[in-house]
């Protein structure tokens, strides 16, 4: 088991570089002169504008720019956004708001779509079952940011069940709506795949031998059925995590939620390589430690299962 993590652990180094690698040069490549961009319609001299260049090394070429983030991503300096604001700082207060919505949106996703999942899988071709996979398909082909603003205007302003907009105010009830909104789709994904593990597992063998020994059906149902039926939706669960992480841009863009879609869209629109980069990089690490967990529980749920003799 140690063995395993530490193969893992070494697979994030080539994906971190070259994640890092790619955003960074997606970011130089971008048009225009964000220093410029910075003072509007009314840009200072050309000294001041030299001095800010050389400041965040924007008059280095992009190999020096990248060697210099990545000497100061791994002493621990993030250094300064173009607004004179700590990236570290920034982050910190940020990343724990975009944290609190995944997990709640992670939490939903699992609760609603493994349990409509299960039922729609024992009650296959029944109206249940029909009405689920219709509204699933329904879910799945509305955009996000068109759910997002009909749970707003819905619950938000007609029926008054939740803020429309979340704002400075943020808690675990205010990211309630933001949270439904940004695991729907996952959500359809998590009942889907739920519902046709659970049918494959339905007619397995061992499942047929554990009710000929005369198990009750409900210890048959969560001891045998849900459980193996549970890697596949494990997995996407994990990929799922970082998906969300990234997705809370439109999520958080729509409620207002200051968390890190927003400030990675900000500095997206001002070119900031460093802090893009630095953002992106959290979010492959989260990327990565969900897909480990993941690949741990495995053993959990499946005895079959070893990493290591």
């Amino acid at each position: 088991m140690i063995r395993f993590i530490l193969r893992r652990l070494l697979q994030v180094i080539p994906v971190f570089l070259g994640t890092t690698l790619l955003v960074y040069f997606m970011v130089f490549a971008l048009p225009g002169d964000p220093i410029r961009a910075l003072f509007g319609d009314r840009p200072p001299s050309e000294a001041v504008i030299s001095a800010l260049r050389q400041q965040y090394n924007l008059d280095q070429p992009f190999w020096v720019q990248y060697g210099l983030f990545l000497k100061n991503l791994f002493t621990f300096n993030l250094g300064v956004d173009f607004t004179g604001q700590p990236i570290a700082a920034t982050l910190g207060r940020v990343f724990p708001v975009t944290v609190m919505l995944a997990i709640e949106a992670l939490v939903i996703q699992a609760v609603f779509g493994i349990g409509f999942g299960l039922i729609a899988g024992l009650r296959k071709g029944r109206i249940f079952d029909s009405s689920v996979l219709l509204a699933s398909l329904v879910v799945i082909a509305i955009p996000i940011f068109v759910l997002g603003f009909v749970l707003q205007l819905v619950f938000g302003v007609y029926l008054g069940w939740a803020k429309p907009t979340v704002g400075t105010d943020v808690s675990w009830s205010t990211l309630l709506l933001p949270a439904f909104a940004l695991a729907l789709v996952s959500f359809a994904y998590v009942l889907r795949l739920t519902r046709a593990s659970v049918i494959e597992n339905s007619t397995a063998d061992y499942v047929r031998t554990a009710t000929a020994k005369g198990l009750s059906r409900p210890r048959v149902v969560m001891a045998h059925i849900l459980r193996n039926s549970m890697i596949p939706v494990v997995t996407y669960l994990g990929a799922s995590l970082g998906g969300l992480m990234g997705g809370a841009i439109v999520t958080e863009g729509i409620f207002n939620v200051p968390g890190v879609g927003q400030k990675l869209y900000q500095a997206i629109l001002r070119s900031e390589g460093p802090t893009v980069v630095a953002i992106v990089s959290v979010l492959v690490l989260v990327f990565v430690i969900a897909n480990l967990l993941v690949d741990l529980l495995y053993a959990w749920l499946d005895p079959r299962i070893r990493y290591e003799k």
